[in-house]
């Protein structure tokens, strides 16, 4: 009778237990951080001409110190694979991502896959990976991202950038070449898996009212975030087809979905004699002005979408990229009227958008 006693009480327990254990492993996970970013990709290139940014309080004040004491836990930096000068090369993103790091900012790294500019309209493949065959091409993209995510270690990894035509043509080139294109992509997503499992992987699209569709292409791919590219006097000023896009893109595959890119002028002037980018009336939205104000009523709506339709949080293209080469030269910045610091250099009121 009383190993029978025994049995019981042991049964009791073991369920006890087994109860136990079972609520521990049910607790919800953890929700991911609100993402707010930055793309400060020229910054290097603009300190080393010496040039001043300036904080709210109006004092001098390094760049990346004034995006982390507003609010800024990540910046995007872009990666090019042999460009002809040390800008947005490997040592030089390497270095800028430590710094970052050390200022206790998540580092999300946009690998262009090319030694140049990568978009929808370009997708050249490095020059060292010219003449070599598709399979030497797969195995270095493999080897090449290997290389990035062990010695800079990022937090987000960006497999290309804006891929809506695919990625190193003409092997890549998703109208001719679908199932290549998806296997250059899955060799870098592997690679991300295989040596920095932590690391959050991106596919990043350029728009919003195709990117249903595309994705819908890449269902067999194993990545963790949409990214779309946002900018009205491109892609659409209608802010409500934009939530509604986002929506659409988390229920249809169930990803985060994060705007990887955007920005919105503050002036429609110039501070250089380099030709700006954005410069007319037509490219607008209206109701949202070419004013500091504008600007900044333009992100706000951006951070509401981004809260209203639970994406993963937002990055803004280019803060830093002031006329930093001084008001006569023809070669400065495309984009000083859509940065995030007026003509004299001191931050503008937008940047409060990122403490909200």
């Amino acid at each position: 009778m009383n190993k029978y006693l025994v049995l019981i009480t042991l049964i009791i327990f073991s369920f006890s237990c087994s109860d136990s254990n079972e609520s521990k492993t049910q607790n919800p996970p953890e929700q991911n951080e609100f993402l707010k970013g930055v793309d400060i990709s020229f910054l290097p290139q603009i300190e080393a001409s010496g040039y001043t940014y300036i904080n709210s309080n109006n004092q001098p004040q390094d760049a990346l110190s004034i995006f982390k004491n507003n609010g800024i836990n990540t910046v995007r930096l872009r990666l090019w694979k042999n460009p002809e000068t040390t800008h947005s090369s490997f040592d030089e993103v390497k270095t800028l991502a430590q710094r970052v790091k050390n200022k206790g900012m998540k580092v999300w790294l946009t690998v262009h896959y090319s030694d140049t500019w990568a978009d929808p309209g370009h997708q050249e493949k490095p020059e060292q990976w010219q003449n070599i065959s598709f399979q030497a091409l797969k195995d270095s993209v493999y080897n090449y991202t290997k290389k990035i995510v062990t010695q800079i270690n990022p937090d987000y990894m960006q497999i290309g950038n804006e891929v809506n035509a695919g990625v190193l043509f003409p092997e890549g080139n998703l109208t001719n070449n679908p199932t290549q294109f998806k296997e250059l992509l899955n060799q870098g997503l592997q690679a991300v898996n295989d040596y920095a499992p932590t690391a959050k992987t991106i596919i990043h699209f350029a728009g919003h009212s195709d990117a249903n569709w595309f994705f819908g292409n890449l269902t067999d791919l194993d990545y963790d975030i949409i990214a779309l590219s946002y900018y009205p006097f491109w892609h659409g000023t209608s802010l409500t087809n934009l939530e509604t896009n986002i929506t659409n893109l988390k229920t249809n595959h169930n990803k985060d979905v994060i705007i990887a890119e955007t920005a919105y002028p503050f002036t429609l002037d110039w501070n250089d004699w380099t030709n700006n980018i954005i410069g007319s009336q037509e490219q607008l939205i209206p109701n949202y002005p070419a004013t500091p104000q504008g600007q900044l009523n333009f992100m706000n709506d951006i951070n509401q979408i981004c809260l209203n339709t639970e994406a993963l949080g937002f990055c803004y293209w280019a803060p830093e990229w002031v006329a930093y080469n001084g008001s006569q030269s023809s070669e400065g910045s495309a984009w000083e009227n859509l940065a995030l610091f007026d003509f004299n250099g001191k931050v503008l009121p937008t940047i409060s958008i990122f403490n909200d």
